[in-house]
């Protein structure tokens, strides 16, 4: 944008503040839910005073701001379905609507992902209490409780020490599909990671560390203390009808000890405590159906099953690029989206859903673009799959990530190069052999227009593979330096599904980024999502616009006289309403 393009937006941004703060001026009195914009945030240290408190009221504070706009319109959400990249950087957003568009053979840098295509964005901060660079637990925590975390911490404020189960108690953060379970709406989580994974555990689960995803990794000391893992969570949860839908990996931590899976005969249950949750699940949900694999998802009746438990795999779900190789057959996250919702709508009450694109973090912690960008365009297909069987006037949709990772988009490629191949185009260069316009470094070598920061793509010879380019998996142990420097790409195929992208600094797997993360918001009451927020205030945004959510919230005693949120819920409350205890 030319400086003078900057200016008189910046003129046109001053007149209508000027505009607002003279409508303000006038004698009118605003409806009540948007009495949330004065709430008093009072100042402080940081980062002491930063307590859980503190953020609830800061995120709905931010939350009353943005929404006043679509509050006075009287935009109202019945159901509320959030998308998750997880990681979903906005690089990986830009390099997977090249490829996608690539891929269906048109212009691949002005097409857009389904979500791309909603009419409201924003930015999110994705620090944590404790970190600039965050982690998937306190980044989803703080999405969906309204209040920052450290990392490591599923569902709990950062009072507590990590794994401190005693000092975690009180600590409990309520969560959206707590709110909406209480509500009476139905309530679900899917992902293609394992389903007690950091990102689902955080729509219902509560522990003071991410890893405790069954009893076998519990400490000796957290199970004296009551601590219970998230798959037994899952299964326990407080709410007598538990959530409506779960669908993902993870099915040995719902298996005893040496009971054999159903599909692969190498692999066994691991609980320790003797449970078998499945079965457990079942006898809770008679009613119910139980899946572990494509073809029995698809042979349900959804529009009559009333609750549904989908274990696709011993760990996470296959990436989407080896998901037809599963002998089994996997559905992809597009098919579990759609099912989630069919039976979700049967609620008249309404549905809160979350869908995770996880193995997204995955592929990049592993330096592999290909499967990267791949499980993103997988995430928009569900998306577009999701808006095709909803109402965008009474469904509200957020997409968004937890965090960034340090893929890189750069060079300077031609209009129309391959995202995944050598940079193309450079006026600068000129191929001898006859790739006319081939990029070359300072040494002479071909480069790719993706690349890492960090990660298991540095080019150093290291105990898996030789000095030279690398390949998907790479699992590397002691690194030792290249001794001539990059590698020379000229015959190297970038473009393969196995190819790693080169990193700069060597490590075992590829780090997170600190940079702000988009947010996408389609239906009642995205136009909310605007600017730049607290990671925390999207949960405000959400629970603003969907009344039963709101009004659960203030059932719990968090809201002042006026329904403005003020305080954070007490879990202990929420437990004793969804219980009756």
């Amino acid at each position: 944008m030319s400086r003078s393009s900057m200016l008189a937006r910046r003129g046109s941004v001053l007149s209508l503040c000027a505009l607002m703060s003279a409508c303000a001026s006038q004698a009118v009195t605003p409806p009540k839910q948007n009495a949330a914009a004065v709430i008093d945030v009072p100042s402080i240290k940081r980062p002491e005073g930063e307590t859980p408190s503190w953020w609830f009221r800061n995120g709905a504070a931010q939350a009353a701001q943005v929404s006043a706009q679509a509050s006075a319109q009287g935009q109202k959400a019945k159901n509320v379905i959030v998308f998750l990249g997880d990681g979903m950087s906005i690089p990986t957003i830009a390099a997977a609507h090249v490829r996608a568009g690539q891929r269906k053979g048109v212009d691949g840098e002005s097409y857009k992902l389904s979500f791309e295509q909603f009419p409201f964005s924003a930015f999110s901060r994705t620090y944590e209490t404790d970190q600039q660079t965050p982690d998937s637990a306190g980044t989803m925590t703080a999405i969906m409780t309204g209040v920052k975390t450290r990392a490591g911490y599923i569902g709990v404020s950062q009072v507590p020490r990590r794994q401190d189960c005693a000092a975690s108690r009180g600590q409990e953060l309520v969560t959206t599909l707590e709110l909406a379970a209480a509500a009476g709406m139905s309530t679900g989580a899917v992902t293609t990671t394992r389903i007690t994974h950091a990102t689902p555990a955080a729509t219902y689960g509560h522990l003071p560390e991410r890893n405790w995803e069954v009893d076998a990794e519990l400490t000796a000391q957290a199970k004296a203390q009551g601590c219970k893992d998230f798959a037994a969570q899952l299964v326990d949860f407080p709410a007598l009808d538990g959530l409506t839908v779960a669908m993902g990996g993870g099915r040995t931590e719902f298996m005893p000890a040496g009971e054999t899976d159903p599909e692969y005969a190498n692999k066994v249950g691991q609980r320790l405590d003797g449970r078998d949750l499945i079965a457990e699940w079942k006898a809770k949900h008679p009613g119910g159906a139980y899946v572990w694999n494509e073809q029995q998802l698809k042979a349900l009746d959804l529009s009559n099953t009333p609750r549904l438990l989908g274990l696709f795999e011993p760990s996470h779900m296959n990436y989407e690029h080896e998901r037809a190789q599963d002998k089994a057959g996997e559905p992809s996250l597009a098919e579990m989206t759609v099912a989630a919702i069919d039976v979700l709508k049967r609620n008249p009450n309404g549905f809160f859903l979350m869908v995770e694109g996880g193995r997204i973090d995955h592929a990049l912690h592993a330096g592999n673009a290909y499967r990267a960008l791949d499980e993103t365009i997988s995430m928009a297909d569900a998306v577009a799959a999701a808006l095709a069987h909803t109402d965008p006037k009474d469904t509200l949709i957020v997409v968004t990530a937890d965090h960034a990772h340090t893929l890189t988009f750069a060079g300077y490629p031609k209009r129309g190069n391959d995202i995944l191949g050598l940079v193309q185009g450079h006026t600068d260069s000129y191929d001898e052999e006859g790739g006319a316009g081939v990029a070359r470094d300072a040494t002479g070598k071909p480069y790719t227009t993706l690349g890492f920061a960090n990660g298991p793509g540095y080019t150093g010879a290291t105990d898996k593979q030789p000095e030279g380019p690398k390949r998907y998996p790479h699992n590397p142990g002691e690194y030792s330096p290249a001794k001539n420097g990059r590698p020379d790409l000229s015959k190297v195929d970038t473009t393969a599904p196995d190819y790693m992208q080169e990193s700069i600094v060597p490590l075992k797997g590829e780090t997170h980024g600190g940079e702000d993360v988009a947010i996408f918001a389609n239906g009642p009451g995205a136009s909310a999502f605007h600017g730049e927020i607290e990671q925390n205030a999207i949960f405000h945004v959400i629970v603003q616009h969907a009344p039963r959510l709101r009004e659960e919230l203030c059932r719990l005693g968090s809201c002042n006289a006026d329904g403005v949120p003020v305080e954070r819920p007490a879990y202990e409350a929420w437990v004793k309403q969804v219980s009756g205890k």
